[in-house]
Formats: structure tokens, sequence, C-alpha cells
């Protein structure tokens, strides 16, 4: 199964779900689709998919959003910003696939295709 971490509103990440569509249903395979904004990941949830990504959880977090500011996240330390998504899921890069126990932020949306190629 795919998983699409999926914001409607972001042209990068309608570009994602329309490659993961057509991947799906080119491979039978089956399409989960979350928009994350209306149901949020959990604490839980975010701590693995960080693990999927690799990386710093930083990589993970919108740094233009309003929020970031206001929460001041320029220097805080991993666990403060898986918190900080957890509770403002804007703050979450998008769009994130996850497939086979690996995950990607499809931006541009064409790193899809890595992580369906390997």
């Amino acid at each position: 199964m795919i998983t699409i971490y999926h914001n409607p509103r972001c042209s990068k990440s309608r570009e994602a779900l329309a490659l993961a569509e057509q991947y799906s249903s080119e491979h039978q395979l089956k399409l989960e689709v979350v928009d994350y904004q209306k149901t949020p990941l959990t604490l839980a949830q975010l701590k693995t998919l960080h693990k999927q990504l690799g990386g710093p959880v930083s990589a993970m977090v919108r740094d233009n959003e309003a929020e970031y500011a206001e929460l001041n996240l320029a220097q805080a330390d991993d666990a403060t910003l898986l918190q900080a998504l957890a509770s403002h899921p804007k703050l979450l890069q998008r769009p994130v696939v996850t497939y086979q126990e690996r995950s990607v932020i499809a931006r541009p949306p064409q790193l899809f295709n890595d992580l369906m190629d390997t």
C-alpha cells in the first residue's frame, strides 16, 4: 500500500498525488490519501515517519510558516520539533509518501519515482 500525506491546496502535493494514483493503478496497489491537516499525525506516527525518512527532524518542518517563527523553532531540538508537528500539522513538509516502510518528502514530486524505483 502507498500512503500519501497530502494537502489538497498545495500544487506539489497534487502533482505527487497524481503520480501516486497513476502508479497505484498501474501496479494494482492500494492508495491511502491522508489530508494531514484534517487528520493530524500523532506523535508516535511522526516518530515512525521520521525513522522512515531518515535525516534530521528539521527536514520535516516547513520553516516558512508563521507558526515556525511564532513557536521559536529555529533552534529547537528534535523532541520539540516533533511535538510542534503534532500540535501544528500545517508545519509538516508536504507531500510525504510512504511505501514499504520507507518514506520520502516528494518535493519535487518526481522524488516519488525514486521511492518507487528502490
